[in-house]
């Protein structure tokens, strides 16, 4: 009968390690690794696998599969959450090393423990995708949920080129982790910019006006500090 009641065990933590196995393998394979991404509802199957599967592993004796699947279902919620994990730091040095190998990426500085600076050559690398290459450098060092990536053209001349973009690497533009602050790194702000810009193009002569407002606003910038 305890023969018959161990394998029935072995059955069902089988069933769920399986049901865990094909929903946390789904899109393996393919050419590029999706990158993580955090503030996703949890996916009901995989988590009822996760829990099931501890009990299940404790019963047969098997501590450390235990172990693994709590860990497993807790770092799930605490993504679902945006919540970063703290034990898995990124090392800046190997940080700006890896950012650097990006195409496009001139230069990289941490303004602080979230915030990566990166200098560009040029327009055509200040998009999304550069982000993308950068954080998916960073992710074999840590918990990328706590990295919001900065991009700023060096080859800028005009206001508006200078003005940076940025992304959390695991969240939708605009979006931040837990406990997480935004940090603006324009030396002008975006919206005192379009504020005068909109001034300058309601004059009679608008040509003229933008001409006044792209100097004035380089005399400013090249008279402004740098961070």
């Amino acid at each position: 009968m305890e023969n018959i009641r161990s394998n029935a065990r072995a059955v069902a933590f089988a069933a769920a390690f399986a049901a865990v196995s094909a929903c946390s393998g789904q899109g393996a394979g393919t050419e590029e690794r999706e990158m993580a991404q955090a503030g996703q509802p949890l996916n009901p199957l995989t988590t009822a696998g996760r829990l099931a599967a501890v009990p299940l592993a404790s019963a047969l004796g098997d501590e450390e599969a235990a172990r693994a699947q709590f860990n497993a279902a807790h770092a799930d919620l605490m993504r679902s959450m945006k919540v970063a994990v703290a034990r898995r730091p990124i090392d800046r040095e190997s940080a700006r090393t890896v950012a650097r190998q990006v195409p496009g990426v001139r230069s990289v500085v941490w303004v602080d423990r979230h915030n990566l600076l990166a200098l560009v050559d040029g327009s055509q690398f200040r998009d999304q995708q550069t982000i993308d290459g950068i954080c998916r450098q960073l992710e074999p060092l840590g918990d990328t949920l706590a990295v919001v990536v900065h991009l700023q053209d060096a080859t800028a001349r005009t206001g508006d080129d200078l003005e940076t973009i940025n992304r959390n690497c695991q969240l939708r533009p605009g979006d931040v982790a837990l406990a997480q602050t935004r940090r603006q790194l324009d030396v002008i702000d975006p919206a005192i910019r379009a504020r005068h810009k909109a001034v300058n193009a309601a004059a009679p002569d608008a040509d003229a006006s933008q001409r006044r407002a792209d100097e004035a606003m380089r005399v400013l910038e090249s008279s402004t500090p740098e961070m």
